[in-house]
């Protein structure tokens, strides 16, 4: 008999639960946390610009042109463009849930770049960017002047600079970027009326500006190939792309015939400033950097939202005097408190199952054996979870609250089964009556084990979001029940054996007593009924057809939601 191995050879019972225990204790370190199991299908963002460009003129050289290649690109489930009046072009590329993004992320951009030539000019010269959208946001910076020293220009051209480079370095970060961000650039502001009066276009001044503002290579003195070797060789350097508002308004725009210039400061004003006001960001009013920061697909949350605060804390030491930072937003503390209320839960199933336990066996020695099998099959569950890329969220560890009383009931009944014989026997030793027990109910245990699987395994398998969804609940409970039948056939008969002993006949009294002879009632009377509805089948399928009519009507009758409201 198998248990029989182990009932002779207890330590070999130990250290199986020992290193299922010890492999599921350093998963679970190592696991990430996260509200909810990742369902979000990931979706890759194409993005490109035409100067001057109409809606209409968008869709045509750039929407048709990428959207004929990128269509029916693998694992691809749906995809939408939007092609705007100020020239921008953007594409959403949808996947199939459990995708990698970054291998869709590459099969795009490999799609994209057999479309890049036979876009316009300008739009390559802008260039077209491939990137994967991030839609999980961990939390958002603000980086603001409390004193209103700095403006909103100064605080996204700072942030880009020196925070969101090393932002994007934290481990568990998938991507950073700025609302409304605003970078430096020469704006040319053009006197409409005076380029009419002048015989000009803006398109002339385009070119003048592109003309002049070049960084040019003018050559060397002394390099070969020269009729007298010199002894030295200079580089010529001369004045490059340009940088002050001054320089670009001396550009020439055209010669005239009396030997006179226009210049670009002749026909406009130039100035230092953003190169988009489209968008701007404000926080308690002021004007401010938003920093948005992702979390990448797997990352740990909470220690990702720590080391983002702990760069931020040690770059805000070398701020300027004036500037300071607030976290705006913070999903993690959402997470924290769903996790603490889950944990406390678990905790408290765990203790109401110990409670019940030791009210129906009435004997603490009997207690210990199911008190030891429960923590044992939940800690080792945290490693399968980890080999298969879960993580630790409130679906995952309310499987495991369900769990509990799943996990207990294989212990009890070896122990049940082992002080009914003994009380039977009163000659037996409880090694003999553990051996006996589990030729009694070895069979049973793992025909209960394969019908428990045979429920919630499949639910592993639903498709779409929803079985992405309920799969970690899924494979948490399965996996936990199989580990509970292992400990039922080893570490509980070998328990049963060293532990047991036999009750005194009259210590079951008092409350105890008391509480054993209502236990005993209650269960004799329930043999009574289900042997009587046993005799009488028809009566029995009566009952079952009446309970699947009415779970059907309360199925339809329940309002249907993807998820609880909280």
């Amino acid at each position: 008999m198998f248990s029989s191995l182990f009932i002779d050879r207890p330590r070999l019972s130990a250290v199986i639960s020992i290193v299922l225990v010890l492999a599921g204790a350093i998963s679970l370190l190592r696991m990430p946390v996260e509200q909810f199991p990742d369902i979000v299908p990931p979706v890759v963002n194409v993005s490109a610009f035409y100067p001057g460009a109409s809606a209409e003129t968008v869709e045509t050289t750039i929407a048709q042109a990428i959207e004929a290649q990128v269509n029916g690109v693998d694992d691809m489930i749906y995809m939408k463009s939007n092609s705007s009046a100020d020239g921008s072009y953007s594409l959403s590329v949808t996947f199939e849930v459990g995708t990698d993004p970054d291998l869709a992320t590459v099969n795009v951009q490999n799609r994209v770049s057999l479309a890049e030539a036979g876009l316009p000019e300008d739009v390559k010269r802008t260039g077209v960017s491939v990137r994967k959208a991030s839609t999980s946001m961990l939390a958002v910076i603000a980086l603001y002047s409390p004193d209103e020293t700095f403006d909103s220009l100064f605080l996204s051209n700072y942030a880009t600079i020196n925070v969101l480079d090393s932002i994007k370095r934290v481990p568990g970060v998938g991507n950073a970027q700025l609302f409304g961000s605003r970078d430096y650039s020469m704006r040319v502001l053009l006197d409409v009326r005076r380029l009419t009066q002048l015989g000009l276009t803006p398109m002339d001044v385009t070119n003048a500006l592109r003309a002049q503002n070049v960084q040019a290579a003018i050559g060397r003195i002394g390099a070969q190939p020269m009729t007298d070797d010199p002894l030295f060789q200079l580089n010529l350097q001369t004045q490059g792309r340009l940088s002050e508002p001054e320089e670009f308004g001396n550009i020439v725009i055209r010669a005239n015939d009396d030997g006179s210039f226009l210049r670009v400061r002749d026909v406009g004003t130039v100035e230092i400033g953003a190169d988009n006001y489209d968008a701007f960001a404000r926080f308690n009013g002021q004007e401010t950097a938003m920093l948005a920061v992702y979390q990448a697909p797997g990352a740990n949350a909470l220690s990702t939202r720590e080391g983002v605060l702990e760069i931020v804390d040690r770059l805000a030491e070398s701020f300027p005097e004036g500037l300071a930072y607030e976290v705006a937003f913070d999903s993690t503390e959402f997470i924290e408190d769903s996790i603490a209320e889950v944990q406390s839960t678990l905790i408290e199933a765990f203790a109401l199952v110990v409670l019940v336990v030791f009210i129906f066996l009435g004997s603490l020695r009997a207690t210990i054996v199911p008190l030891v099998a429960v923590p044992v099959a939940l800690i080792a569950t945290f490693s399968f979870m980890f080999a298969l890329g879960f993580s630790l969220n409130t679906v995952s560890l309310l499987a495991l609250v369900l769990a509990i009383g799943i996990v207990v009931d294989d212990a009890i009944v070896v122990v049940e089964n082992v002080e009914r014989i003994m009380e039977e026997d009163p000659k037996i030793s409880p090694r003999d009556a553990s051996k006996q027990a589990m030729s009694e109910i070895s069979g049973a245990i793992v025909a209960t084990t394969l019908v428990l699987l045979s429920v919630f395994v499949p639910v592993a398998f639903i498709p779409g979001i929803s079985g992405q969804l309920f799969q970690q609940f899924a494979v948490a409970v399965a996996v936990s029940t199989a580990i509970s039948s292992i400990n039922a056939l080893t570490l509980s008969p070998a328990l049963c054996a060293i532990l047991m002993k036999r009750r005194d006949p009259g210590a079951s009294r008092g409350l105890m007593g008391w509480v054993s002879d209502r236990i005993d009632r209650a269960r004799d009377g329930y043999a009574r009924v289900a042997g009587a509805i046993a005799r009488r089948s028809i009566f029995g399928a009566a009952l079952l057809l009446a309970a699947m009519a009415a779970s059907g009507a309360l199925f339809n009758a329940v309002p249907t939601g993807f998820l609880p409201s909280e």
